[in-house]
């Protein structure tokens, strides 16, 4: 076969290639991310049927084990006359545009919640911009450094993750502590979580420098299984961000609907208090400010290490937001503990 033709789309990650074998049939290949194909095959491959049927055409798409981390392109193969893979093309792409745009739109409307992320330097959503490079520096300096999304201090996001986190830690500290976060996802989705023989789940742990297990199902017909999660703070954002990625990708939720995940934490009993607040205060306004429903039960009996969990459901933004605000309340109580010991912390925070 010889190339006789390429077109890139870089707002849509998409490229197209033409690969003449005869004068009859030219196979056109496609090459897009794994993130927009889901929406493109639709539920039980029925947008894709259409487009074959109206086309005349066949169309297949590359496996999933074919994807990696840093590999997230599937190829789609569109067979049939010129005419046919031309209308096929027109087709394929207005589906795939409108996943995208849709994909930036939820972008948008969530990255508000955290002025000043970096989205694309995290790697973890499926618009394509994380493929781009950086941009150069005035008259031909050299590209900026990388822009390291924990490391900023715009307002509201530094105060969710203080760049002391991530530096070195004062005293006897010489790592960020380590989190344990339980996930809740649908049963179905577990084998798209761990892939062929392991694969995804552990380009996922290395990918975001975590530890991640799924828990055996505690029961035969169980609606969810957990996802057990270990690392520091960045690891949490990016081994989180890509689970909840992941699932609209496979199309496990509604492509117009957002992903919300169930999301357990535990903190000291005794800071459980200062999580709700007086008459609920904290805990009201914790909600409203994330979007997302935050649940402290408090008739809850504390587990072995005297600790409670605090249930967080929502969106993935949403979800990180209330994470990083509840770890931020019991690490004030800690302080208050350490400075003002027996008893006395508790005392204040009334």
């Amino acid at each position: 076969c010889k190339v006789s033709e390429a077109t890139s789309v870089s707002t849509l990650s998409v490229k197209l290639l033409f690969v003449s074998c005869r004068a009859e049939e030219i196979p056109l290949k496609i090459l897009a991310h794994n993130g927009l194909v889901g929406r493109l095959i639709g539920k039980e491959g029925r947008n894709l049927k259409k487009i074959e049927h109206e086309t005349g055409t066949k169309i297949t798409i590359s496996s999933l084990q074919d994807l990696s981390i840093y590999n997230p392109e599937r190829t789609i193969t569109v067979k049939g006359t010129v005419e046919a893979c031309a209308s096929a093309e027109v087709e394929i792409m207005k589906k795939l545009r409108e996943a995208f745009e849709n994909d930036m739109l939820a972008v948008n409307q969530q990255a508000n919640l955290i002025p000043g992320l970096n989205l694309s330097a995290l790697g973890i959503f499926s618009t394509g911009l994380s493929v781009l490079p950086p941009p150069a520096g005035p008259r031909g300096a050299p590209p900026a450094p990388p822009y390291h999304p924990f490391a900023t201090h715009s307002g509201y996001f530094s105060s969710l993750y203080p760049p002391h986190q991530f530096g070195p830690f004062p005293h006897h500290h010489s790592y960020p502590e380590q989190e344990i976060v339980n996930l809740f996802i649908p049963t179905q989705a577990v084998g798209a979580i761990i892939g062929k023989k392991g694969a995804h789940i552990k380009q996922l742990a290395r990918f975001a420098g975590a530890s991640i297990k799924i828990a055996p199902a505690e029961g035969p017909d169980v609606s969810e299984r957990m996802v057990i999660i270990t690392g520091p703070p960045e690891a949490q954002f990016k081994a989180q961000g890509r689970i909840f990625g992941k699932l609209k990708e496979e199309n496990f939720f509604n492509p117009k609907e957002e992903v919300k995940l169930e999301a357990h934490i535990r903190v000291p009993s005794s800071t459980a208090g200062r999580v709700i607040g007086k008459g609920g205060k904290t805990v009201n306004e914790l909600q409203n400010l994330t979007s997302a429903e935050v649940i402290v039960p408090r008739d809850q009996t504390p587990d072995e290490n005297e600790e409670v969990i605090v249930r967080i459901i929502g969106h993935f933004f949403a979800s990180q937001t209330a994470q990083r605000k509840i770890r931020e309340i019991v690490q004030q109580v800690k302080q208050q503990e350490q400075k003002y010991p027996q008893g006395v912390a508790s005392q204040r925070s009334k």
